[in-house]
């Protein structure tokens, strides 16, 4: 092989390995959390999540799956992505700092018993874990996906899917899974099929 192949192999055996360990231990986790928002929606309630960067994606990602759909023709779902305003994201950090961005929307926007996720690969960011923090605070329920630490945000909510890698690459990887087992399950749901 040449060298890049044997890089690209070494990717995907990386990958291939993260995937394996995830699949024991966090698919309990994953069923919990696709469990916790079919009982929110169920009873009127709505998802907020937000992250940076990659993790932003990833915020859009699971909100277009679930208020579009994934799978199967249903009804919308109340997913709000706190990451696509341009205009409050940005007009927050000017008069505030970039710590609040998600706070202030949280703030504004988050009723207790919805459900609130918060992403981050290495836990460490502090505008996520402020949002998390007011969101608890308000009686949402929180949850965050991170990497194998859960950095301080996996303190701060009540249930943190960490995903056994400390390699951003892989743990973004992971992250993506997660959003499509979710979106599977609660698609189901919102088809009427469980």
């Amino acid at each position: 092989m040449n060298d890049a192949t044997t890089i690209v192999s070494a990717i995907l055996d990386e990958h291939l390995e993260v995937a394996r360990v995830s699949r024991a231990a966090l698919a309990p986790d994953v069923a919990a959390l696709a469990a916790q928002l079919i009982e929110t929606f169920g009873q009127g309630g709505r998802l907020l999540v937000f992250g940076n960067g990659g993790s932003a994606a990833d915020a859009q990602h699971l909100a277009g799956e679930l208020t579009g759909h994934f799978a199967r023709e249903r009804r919308p779902l109340p997913v709000l992505a706190l990451t696509t305003d341009t205009s409050v994201l940005t007009a927050t950090a000017n008069d505030y700092a970039y710590d609040a961005v998600f706070s202030r929307q949280v703030a504004a926007h988050v009723r207790a018993g919805d459900v609130v996720l918060g992403i981050s690969t290495s836990g460490r960011a502090a505008s996520v874990i402020a949002g998390v923090e007011v969101a608890r605070a308000a009686g949402a329920r929180t949850w965050v996906l991170t990497g194998a630490s859960g950095g301080r945000l996996a303190d701060v909510a009540e249930h943190a899917i960490r995903v056994p890698s400390e390699v951003t690459a892989r743990v973004q990887e992971m992250h993506i899974t997660v959003i499509h087992a979710v979106s599977e399950l609660v698609d189901a749901w919102a088809a009427g099929e469980t």
